[in-house]
């Protein structure tokens, strides 16, 4: 190894970093014999410095202020781990602009100012990484940086978030009600306290966004992207899915539509063949499926989450760094490489739906609702009913759970039945929506 060792900057010292920290510490000697760099961490910046810590560390190290990493001129690459996005985004604009190339884990950040943070990337000529921003220790950023670089990316499909999985895995295999399968799943540490952007899809959507820029080449706004949770889905929902040959996972959808040349983006409880093998996906596993025009399908599949698979990404990021730092020409940090594309409007995006109506036991309710989907052009695949469950309490004693298959249709048209089905008095307005995705067509 020659030069002197290349310094590194850790912001952030909770489970993620953490997790860094110690595997740079246990596996030093393993990295610098495959990368040919000798390396060390000279700072690490924490929000509270008395704060008792998981990990032994030289308090000698600590700093209260990420400002000292970057106006250090002895560090060279800087790990972002702190979350946030306001802080975060101050840190990293600064140490791009002060030249020293950054390696973060944070969805959010680059969600929100990613178009900006890879723009001043390219001007500073400073590489900026995030592998482990998307799908915790899975290399899709890599995979499609590298390994998939020859292939026009037809479409992404994939269960990103591991929280709204398991929860939607102890529905199904448990048959228990989403409120139970969400405490038992805080329980066990899965979900946060407050598990509102782990439910709710947007965190999925944040990593749905860093997928479609990685694979066409350009950042997209977060008001871009159609975003749906799952938190109205019931157990009963499952039985209608099994009985149909279906499970219901939370799927993050990415197809580019070559005859306008419009990409399609959105995150939404969807129906899956059980064939398919995202099907399979269960826990707080996660499952990323690239169609390319060269590869075909891939499956990328792996724990999206934890100290260990999280820091694994991080720090193959880092090595990634520390080789452009002694050989610059060759950076592999994202470079925005073609124009903006337009967004499919979501009115115009196109899949088959399973619909559930809450609706009350009186004569002509089933012909009311077909009408209003014939007048819509919208065909009907099949349709079944059962009286509504106990595990409502709100509803009527007198009420049913009436359950069409619907033909693929634009979301637009059938949005439109649904807000004129809704204007019916023995018709819930709030009906149970599900895209049944076509995972094996281009």
């Amino acid at each position: 190894m020659t030069g002197k060792p290349l310094q590194i900057g850790l912001a952030g010292l909770g489970t993620v970093g953490t997790g860094v920290y110690e595997t740079l510490c246990r596996n030093h000697d393993l990295l610098e014999a495959r990368t040919q760099i000798s390396f060390a961490v000279k700072k690490v910046a924490v929000h509270n410095l008395s704060r008792k810590r998981e990990v032994e560390i030289d308090p000698a190290l600590l700093t209260d202020d990420w400002h000292e990493l970057v106006n250090d001129p002895e560090i060279d690459i800087i790990i972002e781990l702190i979350g946030g996005t306001q802080t975060a985004y101050q840190l990293v604009r600064a140490a791009l602009l002060a030249h020293k190339p950054v390696v973060t884990g944070n969805k959010a950040l680059l969600a929100e100012f990613g178009s900006e943070l890879f723009k001043l990337s390219a001007e500073t000529k400073t590489p900026l990484y995030f592998e482990a921003s998307c799908g915790g220790g899975i290399p899709i950023i890599q995979s499609l940086q590298n390994s998939l670089i020859c292939n026009n990316v037809q479409r992404i499909a994939g269960i990103i978030n591991g929280t709204s999985n398991y929860i939607l895995s102890s529905m199904e295999k448990k048959g228990v009600s989403y409120a139970d399968a969400l405490a038992a799943a805080q329980r066990k540490g899965y979900a946060e306290a407050d598990p509102t952007l782990d439910v709710n899809g947007w965190d999925a959507a944040h990593k749905a966004l860093i997928l479609a820029m990685l694979a066409y080449g350009t950042p997209v706004a977060p008001e871009n992207i159609s975003v749906y949770g799952i938190e109205r889905i019931a157990a009963m929902d499952f039985r209608f899915a099994h009985d149909l040959g279906y499970t219901i996972k939370l799927l993050v959808v990415i197809r580019h539509h070559e005859e306008n040349d419009a990409l399609e983006l959105r995150v939404q409880p969807s129906f899956v063949k059980k064939e398919h093998l995202l099907a399979s996906v269960n826990g707080v596993f996660n499952a990323i499926a690239v169609r390319g025009d060269i590869v075909g399908e891939t499956i990328f599949y792996g724990r999206g989450a934890g100290k260990n698979p999280t820091a694994s990404a991080v720090i193959g990021d880092v090595m990634l760094a520390m080789r452009d730092c002694r050989h610059p020409e060759f950076h592999s940090g994202f470079r925005t490489y073609t124009k903006q594309l337009t967004v499919l409007p979501q009115e115009d995006t196109v899949t088959p739906y399973y619909v559930r109506f809450l609706v009350k036991d009186t004569p002509g309710v089933i012909a009311t609702i077909a009408t209003e989907f014939a007048k819509n052009g919208i065909g009907i695949s099949g349709t079944t009913s059962t009286p509504h469950a106990a595990e409502d309490e709100d509803a009527p004693t007198d009420s049913n759970d009436l359950v069409f298959m619907l033909h693929a249709c634009p979301w637009g048209k059938l949005k439109q039945a649904l807000r004129a089905i809704g204007e019916s008095d023995c018709i819930e307005p709030h009906p149970v929506v599900f895209r049944i995705e076509t995972l094996n067509e281009a």
